[in-house]
């Protein structure tokens, strides 16, 4: 049985990450309010609907690219039900081809691990030359409910609140 907590909305005792910690710090200092719940480690699709089930809404699924050269880098959020179609990515940003990035990479640039990529990611001064995307469905959306930057935390906030507070100042891009 997959393990998902009651939803609380106080920080963890103990931070797995420097991520991990500045989220909330950032969370605290921009007057975000937040729900999060632990669990096992969410790395599949049928994790995540055992999330979504507690936390009550759809985790979104955040993919780390790269172009053909590893010289730019995109975070895309979209969601589950999607399927992710190189070519329209491309086509709506304008961009050559991507292709996945590596994990080495994801970990430099975003502080995270492969299954706990996060737009959460972007307040990290190693992240600052990743370009955000985002899906205009969650963008619209009310709530938005992702990874704390670990495997095993999921957060839920107000999507206008990671839009105008969280990502306050960053360039993010909607297709």
């Amino acid at each position: 049985m997959f393990y998902v907590s009651d939803p609380v909305s106080t920080p963890p005792k103990q931070f797995a990450t420097e991520l991990q910690r500045l989220v909330y710090e950032t969370f605290a200092t921009k007057g975000i309010q937040f729900e999060r719940v632990d669990t096992d480690p969410g790395i599949t699709m049928e994790d995540c609907r055992n999330i979504d089930a507690k936390i009550g809404v759809h985790i979104v699924k955040t993919i780390f690219l790269c172009n053909r050269q590893q010289t730019e880098f995109y975070l895309y959020v979209t969601s589950d039900s999607k399927p992710f179609v190189t070519r329209d990515f491309c086509g709506a940003l304008g961009i050559p081809r991507v292709s996945f990035a590596s994990a080495q990479k994801l970990w430099e640039l975003t502080g995270v691990e492969v299954g706990a990529t996060t737009i959460l990611s972007a307040v990290l001064p190693s992240a600052s030359s990743v370009h955000l995307v985002m899906d205009s469905d969650i963008a619209g959306a009310p709530w938005f409910a992702c990874t704390d930057g670990t495997a095993t935390c999921f957060v839920k906030i107000r999507t206008r609140d990671l839009l105008a507070k969280y990502l306050e100042g960053k360039e993010l891009a909607y297709i």
